[in-house]
C-alpha cells in the first residue's frame, strides 16, 4: 500500500516535470514570434525606399512609352547587335573626325568668364607652333597639341591632333533644326573624337547648371500629365534622354583619384544623377529608339553614301559596318518601326507647331555655344547636330524618303548622328549592366547615409521585445 501511493506520487512529480518543460518552450516561441513581427512590421514604416528587397529586381519592362518596342527587346538588341557594331563603326576613320566651332561666344548672356575657367581652356598658339598640314585653307583655325600651350588640368581641353586626309566629297548643306552654319569653314575645327572621350572633366557648378537650366526652362519645360501636346513632350523627353545619356558617361569614366590618375565608374553619382529617376531612364530608352528609327528610315541614303577618307580598307569597313546595320535581320525582326512619326504634326496647327518646336531647338543648339568647359562644348554640340539630324530626318520627309527638295545629309550630319547613336547605345548598356550592381549596395548605402537612424530603430525594437518578453513570461514565473 504505501509502495503504491509511493509510485503514484512520483508518477505526478514526473508528469509535472514534463509539462513544465512542454510550457516553457512557449515564452522561447512567443519572443521569436515577437521578434520577427517587430522587425518585419517596423522597417517598412521607416522612410527607407531604397531598399532593394521592396522593389522589383527588374523596373523597366513592357513597351517604351511612345515608341514600338519594349524594354527587354532594346536591351537584348543593344547588347547582341548594335552596340558591338556601333563600338566599331565610330573607330573607323570617317566617323571619329568632327567638324566643330569650338569658341565661347554665348548669344543668351554676356561673357562672364565661363571661358576663362583653367581646367576648361585651351590656348591659342603661334601660327609658327602649327603643324604643316594644319596651314592648309581647310583646317584654318587649329590650335597647337603643345603642353606648353595647356593651361591646367589635361582632362577638359580638346586634343586636335588631325589625320590631314580624313576628308573628300559630300555636298554642305545647312540644317534648319540647328544653330551652327556648317558651311563656314573658316570658323570650323576639325577634332578626333577618339582623342577626346565623353568623360568626367570637372566641369561643374552654377555655370554648367545654367545651361541644363535655361534649356529646360525656355525651351522645353517640364510636362504635367495632359497638360502638352505629344510634340512639345517629345522634345523634352529628347531633351532629358540625352542629359540622362550624358550624366551616365560622366559617371561610368570618372577621374575617381586624381593624384592616381585612377578612371573608372562612380556608381554613386550615376544612381544620384540618373538611376534613382525611373523617369530619366525612361527618357534615355525613348531617346535611343527615336534616334535609331531616323538612321533606319534614312537606311538607302545612307548605305549609298561616300564614306571616302583615301583609306581604301578602312573605307569599305566602315560602308560594311554600315549595312549591316541598316539591314541586321534581328532588327528588323525585332524591332522594324522603333518610333511612329507619322502620328505627328496632324491638324491645322501642325506647320505652326512645327515651326515653334524647330525654333526652340534651335535656341538649344544655339545653348551649346555657352558652355564654359571645351570638351563639353565639344560632345554637346556633336549630340544636339545628331539630335537635329534625326529631327530633321523624321520630319522633313515622308515614310517613302520624298521631300521637296530631296533630303541632303552633309557630312558632319551623318558622323554627329551615328556617334550620337552609338553614345546612347553605350549608355543602355552601361544602364542595364550597372543597374542590379547599383541595387545591391543601395542598402549598404543607406546603412551608411543613416547609422544613428539604424542603430536608434535596432534599439527600439530591443526594447519592446523585452517588455513583451516580460509580459509573456508572467505566468510562468
Amino acid at each position: 500500500m504505501v509502495e503504491a501511493e509511493v509510485e503514484e506520487r512520483k508518477g505526478r512529480e514526473k508528469s509535472k516535470k514534463k509539462k513544465g518543460r512542454r510550457w516553457g518552450w512557449m515564452p522561447i516561441g512567443a519572443v521569436a514570434a515577437v521578434v520577427i513581427a517587430l522587425a518585419v512590421g517596423f522597417f517598412p514604416a521607416q522612410n527607407f525606399k531604397s531598399c532593394p528587397c521592396a522593389q522589383d529586381s527588374r523596373k523597366y519592362t513592357g513597351i517604351v512609352e511612345d515608341c514600338c518596342c519594349d524594354y527587354e527587346t532594346v536591351d537584348t538588341l543593344n547588347a547582341a547587335v548594335l552596340h558591338p557594331l556601333l563600338q566599331e563603326l565610330v573607330t573607323t576613320p570617317f566617323f571619329r573626325y568632327f567638324k566643330v566651332k569650338l569658341w565661347c561666344d554665348c548669344p543668351f548672356w554676356p561673357d562672364d568668364g565661363m571661358c576663362k575657367l583653367r581646367d576648361c581652356s585651351v590656348c591659342e598658339c603661334p601660327e609658327n607652333e602649327f603643324p604643316e598640314p594644319f596651314k592648309r585653307p581647310l583646317l584654318h583655325g587649329l590650335g597647337s597639341d603643345d603642353p606648353i600651350c595647356q593651361e591646367g588640368k589635361p582632362q577638359a581641353a580638346v586634343d586636335r591632333t588631325l589625320d590631314s586626309k580624313a576628308f573628300r566629297g559630300w555636298m554642305e548643306v545647312d540644317n534648319p533644326w540647328t544653330h551652327d552654319d556648317e558651311t563656314d569653314n573658316d570658323e570650323m575645327t576639325y577634332v578626333n573624337l577618339l582623342l577626346n572621350p565623353e568623360r568626367y572633366t570637372g566641369y561643374s557648378g552654377p555655370s554648367a547648371r545654367r545651361i541644363w537650366d535655361e534649356i529646360y526652362s525656355e525651351n522645353c519645360p517640364k510636362y504635367a500629365f495632359g497638360e502638352m501636346c505629344q510634340e512639345k513632350k517629345v522634345l523634352y523627353k529628347l531633351i532629358s534622354g540625352l542629359h540622362s545619356s550624358i550624366s551616365i558617361h560622366i559617371a561610368a569614366d570618372y577621374l575617381l583619384d586624381e593624384t592616381k590618375n585612377l578612371w573608372g565608374k562612380n556608381l554613386e553619382l550615376m544612381y544620384d544623377r540618373v538611376l534613382q529617376y525611373p523617369d530619366r531612364v525612361r527618357n534615355l530608352y525613348f531617346t535611343f529608339l527615336f534616334v535609331l528609327r531616323a538612321v533606319t528610315k534614312a537606311k538607302n541614303y545612307l548605305e549609298q553614301a561616300e564614306y571616302d577618307t583615301g583609306n581604301v580598307e578602312a573605307d569599305l569597313k566602315a560602308q560594311s559596318l554600315m549595312r549591316q546595320l541598316l539591314y541586321n535581320p534581328k532588327l528588323r525582326a525585332a524591332c522594324p518601326l522603333p518610333f511612329d512619326e507619322a502620328k505627328l504634326w496632324k491638324g491645322q496647327s501642325g506647320p505652326e507647331l512645327k515651326q515653334q518646336i524647330q525654333k526652340q531647338f534651335r535656341n538649344i543648339s544655339s545653348l551649346m555655344d555657352c558652355v564654359g568647359c571645351e570638351k563639353c562644348r565639344l560632345w554637346g554640340k556633336l549630340q544636339v547636330l545628331g539630335l537635329g539630324t534625326a529631327l530633321k530626318i523624321l520630319f522633313s520627309v515622308d515614310g517613302q524618303m520624298n521631300s521637296e527638295p530631296p533630303l541632303q545629309l552633309q557630312r558632319n550630319e551623318v558622323i554627329a548622328l551615328m556617334n550620337l547613336l552609338n553614345r546612347l547605345s553605350e549608355s543602355i548598356n552601361v544602364v542595364h549592366t550597372t543597374s542590379p550592381l547599383v541595387e545591391k549596395t543601395k542598402w549598404w548605402r543607406l546603412v551608411s547615409d543613416h547609422p544613428t537612424t539604424i542603430i536608434s530603430s535596432w534599439r527600439r525594437i530591443w526594447e519592446r521585445i523585452v517588455e513583451k518578453v516580460y509580459v509573456l513570461a508572467e505566468p510562468f514565473r
